[in-house]
């Protein structure tokens, strides 16, 4: 039994998180299980726990011990203010990744747009895309078939028809269809980051979604790049989110390749994190 869940969880997890996490934890897990407002949490207006509660809570807090993000335990996370349903075949979706999107949308002055997502994972990117911008007819790509099942339920589950296909892009491209937008957030940690990147992440999250060789960090943005040339028309833009090392290689790389306007934007924190660039 478990008679104060907030002492509960500060005590299980001391040591293992800061307090501002636990804080946050705590919040996220009693809203979940006793479904509880974040008023009633602060001011500890909750009654006795269930036995099914309190078994709730100790399975999630042994997970969390063992450093598994709560979004995998639930199953689920929120991106720009919509419920996407996540597994370990997926990333978890950033909130850089919502300032790319939003750049996009934001920037878009085509009517009925058509636009292709590589690297989809979770389908966060295309499905709000699909979402905001009225009218577009939107495709998205990737390698897994596991993370194809997860963004066509979450496309389902979000009220959006997306064209979803599995693709191996360093394999030959056999789709005639262009594109007017073209949006990748493509595998991008270098092997050598590994030692400063968090075990909830190393230990959980797609290693094929997220690590490059260090010997060709940019090969992903080298291929998309091409591709791009290939399938976007007249003054299509490609828009990337990127490794913070590798702005400047980047732009220089699109730019060989005889792509104009090329930008270098920063994410909310100040790090270099989304390039756009036009055919």
């Amino acid at each position: 039994m478990i008679n104060d869940p907030i002492v509960y969880l500060r005590n299980e997890l001391s040591g293992l998180y800061t307090s501002e996490e636990i804080k946050r934890f705590t919040c996220l897990i009693l809203k979940e299980v006793c479904d509880l407002s974040l008023p009633d949490i602060v001011t500890c207006k909750f009654s006795d726990l269930s036995d099914a509660q309190c078994k709730k809570i100790q399975d999630i807090t042994s997970r969390l011990k063992n450093y598994e993000p709560l979004q995998y335990i639930f199953g689920k996370t929120e991106f720009y203010g919509m419920e996407f349903e996540i597994n370990p075949s997926v990333l978890i979706p950033r909130p850089e990744t919502e300032e790319l999107v939003e750049w996009i949308f934001l920037e878009n002055d085509l009517t009925n747009p058509r636009i292709l997502d590589i690297g989809t994972g979770s389908g966060c990117i295309a499905i709000l895309l699909s979402k905001k911008i009225v009218g577009a007819e939107v495709h998205a790509w990737d390698v897994s078939s596991e993370a194809l099942e997860v963004a066509k339920l979450n496309a389902k589950k979000n009220g959006v028809e997306i064209s979803f296909q599995q693709v191996d892009i360093m394999q030959k491209i056999s789709t005639e269809i262009l594109f007017d937008i073209i949006v990748s957030n493509p595998p991008y940690v270098t092997e050598k980051e590994k030692q400063e990147m968090e075990q909830s992440v190393l230990n959980y999250e797609p290693p094929q979604a997220l690590f490059v060789s260090d010997d060709v960090p940019l090969a992903f943005y080298d291929r998309i790049s091409d591709i791009a040339l290939q399938k976007l028309t007249k003054r299509g833009k490609l828009y990337f989110e990127i490794n913070r090392l590798y702005g400047r290689e980047i732009i220089e790389m699109l730019k060989s390749k005889g792509f104009s306007q090329v930008e270098l934007k920063k994410d909310i924190s100040g790090n270099d994190r989304m390039i756009k660039a036009r055919k």
